[in-house]
């Protein structure tokens, strides 16, 4: 029990993230708190972290271009991304489309990996569209067909992609630095990239005001939460710790109606449903599409010898 509490007091830091990007707005502007969270983590992070990369230099140099690309896409685009989102959608659209990510991940995972497409993922992903697209289009797909997705909603499903990518690369390129030097290499990389955006941005400057928000997303997302979940999934296993990530829509939807008083519709519960139950069967339901594909001949066969 105890093993499932490291991922779960992670899922819920996550969660509670999706709530602070929303009490950000009006205090701090995106590129503002999107450069200083992950600028503060890294001096946070450099008596620890930059010895250990520098003894590494070595195994590191070669794989610069890698580690950049991780930065831009895990935490800069994703982050910077959702902070702008939280100006034109809901805490709990938020947390209900990055629900997609497991599912989406997985499907990268077929394009980019080889990894076998099973009857689960394309069933899954069937139902998890169909559960956003009745978010997105508050609770109606002709809606969304005449309004188109909102600016917001867009935001957040190009965030979670580039999140899905950035997850899928690091599986593939199986990177040589222990986990804090990497984290490391990545937000500093991450930095870099979001420097011209924080120079260009309106800037409120940091006050008592946004003061909150720019600590929580420094210490307990950008530095704890990582380090937590991968803990986590060291004793539980990755199978087990994606069903605990599952939590994340349930979670932000819960804090939102409580903390932000946001209020939960129907097609709110329908569509998350939806995305959870197609997410279950991605995650569950390992039969290969070639293999199904010989059972149903195979069905049909023997329903024939029958007739």
């Amino acid at each position: 029990m105890f093993n499932f509490i490291l991922p779960l007091t992670a899922v819920l830091i996550w969660s509670a993230n999706v709530i602070v990007n929303k009490l950000a707005v009006g205090h701090i502007f995106p590129a503002e708190i999107a450069f200083l969270r992950w600028f503060a983590a890294g001096v946070i992070l450099t008596p620890f972290a930059l010895p250990s990369l520098w003894r590494q230099r070595k195994a590191f140099l070669p794989h610069l271009a890698q580690y950049a690309t991780l930065g831009v896409l895990g935490m800069a685009i994703y982050q910077g991304l959702a902070y702008s989102a939280a100006h034109y959608t809901s805490a709990t659209n938020m947390g209900i489309i990055l629900s997609l990510l497991p599912l989406t991940t997985l499907t990268l995972a077929v394009v980019v990996l080889g990894d076998v497409l099973t009857a689960g993922a394309i069933a899954g992903g069937l139902l998890s569209i169909f559960g956003v697209l009745l978010v997105v289009g508050h609770g109606s797909v002709m809606h969304l067909a005449d309004q188109g997705i909102g600016i917001g909603d867009a935001m957040m499903v190009f965030a979670m992609l580039a999140y899905a990518i950035y997850c899928v690369l690091l599986r593939k390129w199986r990177l040589p630095l222990a986990p804090l030097p990497s984290l490391y290499a990545q937000i500093v990389c991450a930095v870099i990239a979001l420097l011209p955006f924080y120079l260009m941005s309106q800037k409120a400057g940091v006050s008592m005001d946004n003061l909150p928000e720019l600590a929580f997303a420094t210490i307990p997302v950008s530095i704890a939460a990582p380090f937590i979940w991968m803990i986590g999934v060291a004793r539980i296993g990755p199978r087990r710790a994606t069903v605990v990530i599952n939590l994340v829509p349930i979670f932000t939807a819960l804090i939102a109606a409580f903390g932000l008083g946001e209020h939960l519709a129907a097609y709110h519960l329908l569509g998350g449903a939806l995305i959870l139950a197609g997410v279950a069967l991605g995650e569950c339901w390992h039969l290969p599409i070639r293999k199904a594909r010989e059972l149903t001949q195979k069905l049909q066969e023997d329903l024939g010898s029958v007739r």
